[in-house]
C-alpha cells in the first residue's frame, strides 16, 4: 500500500531556451506543471509569459469541424513535424471551411429529405380527399383547417350542434387520432378556431399545391430517392475529401493537441527579467533520463528535491499497486486519491472487496460466469468495472464450493464433500440451526476488519507525523483498546463463559481508554508539541465532547452492526435460489421444459440483481465503516503533461 515516489523538480534558464525546455518536458510525457506561487513565496517581480492559451481556437475549430464528419482520427507521434503557428492557423481555418461547405450540402440536403418524407406522412392522412389542396385552401368565404382530433374529443362536437361550422370531416385515423378538416366562415373562423383548439385540435400545414393528396403523395415517393442520392452524393464528396486529406490532417491535428498540452506547461511559467522559471513533479524513476536531455540545453538548471521533503507543497500522487490490487484504483480513485504521505488503501479494499463480495454472492456457477461477464465487459467495452468483476466472480465460485451452491443447486456438488470425508457439505445456509452462525460470523467479520483498519490509521497517523491522532483519536491506539476490550468481554462474558470483567478491566481497559478519547484534541496538540494545546473554555470543551462521545459510541456500534449485510445476504442470496425452485417445480418436474426455462431465467435474474446489489452493498462498507476509520482521500492526482497517441 504505497505510492510511486516523486521529485520536485526546479528548472531555471534564459527566455531564449524557453520553448526547448518545453518541448522536453512534454514529450516526457511524465511532467507535471505547478505553480511557481506554490514553491515561492515573493514572486513580486515575476510575471506570467501568457494567460491565454494561443492553439485552443485553431483546435476547437478543427475539431468541431472533424466531429460533424463522424469520422475518428487517431493521434500519432509528431515530434519530426514542425509547423509555425501561422501555418497551423491557417491549416485549421482552411480545413475548417472546407469541411462545414460540404457538411452543409449534405445537411441542406438531409433536412430537404426530412421535410419531403414529413409532407409524405402528413398528406397520407388526407388522402381521401379528392380535390385539390390549392382550391380547398384558396376559397374566397371559407377557411379550411387540416389537423388531427384526438378520438375522445370526439363526442364532444356534440355540444355544438347548434353550430352549423362546429363540424369535423374525417379523412383517416390511427390510434388515438382522427386526421381531417373543418371550415369556418371568415367572419366567424376566430370563434371556431377557439372551439377546436378547446378540444386540442392540432393544426398542420400542407404543401399547397394544385394536386389532390393523392397526386401528391406520388410525387413525394419519386422525389424521395433522389434526395437520398444527393444525401449520399454529398456524404461521398465529404468522405473523398477527408480520404485524400487523412495524413495532413491527422499530422495537424496530433501537433495542434500537442502543442495545447505543451501550452499548460508555459501557462504556469513564470518570468523574470531574461529568464524563465517552471516547476512541477516527475517520478523519481524517470528523473535521471529527464535530467539528462534538459542538460543539453544551455543555461539550463535543475534543482530535484524529494517529494517527502515538500509535504507543504500537496505533492500530486501516483498511485503503484502489483497488477492484482491495480483494477480496484478504480475505487479508490472514485473516493479520493490518497496525500503523499498517506497509505494507499488500494489492497486493502482489492483484498476485502474480492473476499466479502465472495461470501456474499457464494455461488460456483454464478461465479464463473460473472468472472466471464467481467471479461467480456472489459475486453470488448473496456469497463473498469469488468476487471474487478473477474476477481470477485472467482471468489463467490470459491466460496459457493465451500456452502454447496451451484447455480442453486444446494446438492449437487454432495458426492465430493462425501469422497473428501464430509457427511454432508460444511454449510447448509438455509439450515434455521445456522442462522445464527451466520449472523455471528458476519459481525465477527466485521470486528476484525475495524481494527485492522483501526490499526492503519495508527500507522498512516505515523507517517503523516500525527503522534495524537495515532494515541488517542477514536481510531487511534486508545480506540482500538476501548473498541476490542468491550468485543472481548462480550465475547468472554457470553459465549465462552469466561469471567474476565473486573474493577480493574473496566476502568484500565474501557474508561481510561475512553477517557483518553474524551480528551483526545488538547492530548493530540500536547504530543504534537503545539503551544495553544489547551482549550479556550474547558468547561465549553467538555459539554461539547460529552455528545461528541455519545455520537462516538453510536458509530463504533453502528459500524459493527452494519456489517450485519454480509450474513443478511448469504440468506437473501439462497432465499431467493429458494424461489426460484420453488416456481420451477410448480411449473413442472425436473424433466419438464417450464423448469429449465424457469431454473434459466430465474438464475439470471438473481445473478444480474444480486451482482448489482452486492457491488453497491460491499463498496458501503468499505467507504463508510472502514474508510473514515484511517483514510482522508483529500490527495490530488498526478496528472502529466501528455499526448494520448493511439
Amino acid at each position: 500500500m504505497a505510492v510511486s515516489s516523486l521529485q520536485a523538480l526546479n528548472v531555471i534558464g534564459l527566455m531564449e531556451h524557453i520553448d526547448e525546455v518545453i518541448s522536453v518536458l512534454g514529450e516526457s510525457g511524465v511532467f507535471q506543471p505547478d505553480d511557481v506561487t506554490n514553491f515561492y513565496d515573493d514572486v513580486q517581480d515575476f510575471t506570467h509569459l501568457q494567460t491565454k492559451n494561443t492553439y485552443a481556437e485553431p483546435l476547437t475549430n478543427l475539431k468541431a469541424a472533424l466531429n460533424l464528419t463522424k469520422r475518428s482520427f487517431p493521434l500519432k507521434d509528431v515530434s519530426d513535424f514542425s509547423p509555425t503557428v501561422e501555418e497551423l492557423e491557417n491549416f485549421s481555418a482552411t480545413t475548417t471551411a472546407d469541411i462545414d461547405a460540404l457538411i452543409d450540402k449534405r445537411e441542406v440536403a438531409a433536412k430537404k429529405l426530412d421535410e419531403v418524407k414529413q409532407n409524405l406522412k402528413v398528406t397520407s392522412h388526407f388522402i381521401g380527399m379528392g380535390v385539390e389542396i390549392e382550391k380547398v385552401l384558396e376559397m374566397k368565404y371559407m377557411k379550411a383547417r387540416f389537423g388531427r382530433l384526438p378520438k375522445d374529443s370526439m363526442p364532444k362536437l356534440d355540444a355544438y350542434s347548434d353550430n352549423d361550422y362546429v363540424d369535423f370531416a374525417v379523412c383517416t385515423e390511427d390510434k388515438n387520432h382522427y386526421w381531417g378538416v373543418y371550415f369556418a366562415p371568415y367572419d366567424e373562423y376566430e370563434e371556431i378556431d377557439k372551439i377546436f383548439e378547446a378540444l386540442f385540435f392540432e393544426r398542420c400545414d400542407l404543401v399547397s399545391e394544385d394536386k389532390t393528396p393523392k397526386e401528391r403523395i406520388e410525387e413525394y415517393k419519386k422525389e424521395i430517392p433522389q434526395l437520398e442520392a444527393e444525401v449520399k452524393k454529398a456524404q461521398a464528396a465529404v468522405d473523398k475529401y477527408l480520404d485524400y486529406n487523412k495524413d495532413q490532417i491527422t499530422s495537424y491535428l496530433s501537433k495542434l493537441e500537442e502543442l495545447y498540452l505543451y501550452a499548460s506547461i508555459r501557462n504556469k511559467a513564470l518570468q523574470y527579467n531574461k529568464s524563465f522559471i517552471i516547476v512541477g513533479w516527475v517520478p523519481t524513476e524517470n528523473k535521471k533520463q529527464l535530467s539528462r536531455r534538459l542538460k543539453k540545453i544551455q543555461s539550463i538548471e535543475l534543482d530535484f528535491s524529494d517529494a517527502k521533503n515538500e509535504l507543504d507543497k500537496r505533492p500530486p500522487v501516483k498511485l503503484k499497486n502489483c497488477f492484482l490490487a491495480k483494477p480496484f484504483e478504480f475505487y479508490t480513485e472514485m473516493y479520493g486519491v490518497p496525500k503523499y504521505n498517506e497509505l494507499d488503501p488500494t489492497l486493502f479494499i482489492a483484498f476485502t472487496y474480492v473476499v466479502i463480495f465472495g461470501i456474499m454472492f457464494a455461488d460456483l456457477g454464478q461465479g464463473l460466469l460473472l468472472s466471464l461477464v467481467g471479461i467480456l465487459m472489459w475486453k470488448i467495452k473496456k469497463m473498469k468495472v469488468g476487471k474487478i468483476l473477474f476477481p470477485c466472480g472467482l471468489s463467490a465460485a470459491v466460496f459457493g464450493t465451500i456452502f454447496g451452491s451451484v447455480f442453486g443447486f444446494e446438492h449437487l456438488l454432495d458426492p465430493m464433500f462425501h469422497a473428501m470425508g464430509f457427511e454432508e457439505k460444511p454449510m447448509q445456509v438455509m439450515n434455521p440451526e445456522n442462522t445464527n452462525s451466520v449472523i455471528l460470523t458476519a459481525i465477527s467479520i466485521g470486528v476484525v476488519l475495524l481494527i485492522v483498519a483501526m490499526f492503519l490509521n495508527v500507522v498512516s497517523s505515523i507517517r503523516q507525523k500525527d503522534l495524537g491522532r495515532a494515541l488517542f483519536g477514536t481510531s487511534g491506539l486508545s480506540g482500538i483498546v476501548f473498541y476490542s476490550s468491550i468485543i472481548f468481554a462480550v465475547v468472554a462474558e457470553v459465549f465462552l463463559g469466561w469471567h474476565v470483567v473486573s474493577l480493574f478491566y473496566i476502568l484500565g481497559l474501557i474508561v481510561f481508554p475512553f477517557l483518553l478519547i474524551f480528551f483526545a484534541e488538547p492530548l493530540g496538540n500536547l504530543v504534537n508539541r503545539k503551544e495553544d494545546w489547551q482549550p479556550e473554555s474547558w468547561s465549553g470543551y467538555i459539554v461539547e465532547n460529552i455528545f461528541e462521545s455519545i455520537e462516538v459510541l453510536l458509530g463504533y456500534v453502528t459500524n459493527t452492526m452494519s456489517f450485519l449485510r454480509i450474513g443478511v445476504f448469504v440468506l437473501v442470496h439462497a432465499g431467493m435460489m429458494l424461489v426460484v425452485f420453488t416456481l420451477a417445480e410448480t411449473a413442472g418436474g425436473e424433466f419438464s421444459i417450464p423448469y429449465w426455462i424457469i431454473i434459466v431465467f430465474g438464475n439470471a435474474l438473481v445473478m444480474a440483481l444480486e451482482a448489482l446489489l452486492v457491488s453497491i452493498q460491499v463498496l458501503r462498507l468499505e467507504y463508510y465503516e472502514m474508510f473514515n476509520r484511517f483514510y482522508s482521500g483529500e490527495g490530488r492526482p498526478f496528472n502529466p503533461v501528455k499526448l494520448n497517441i493511439e
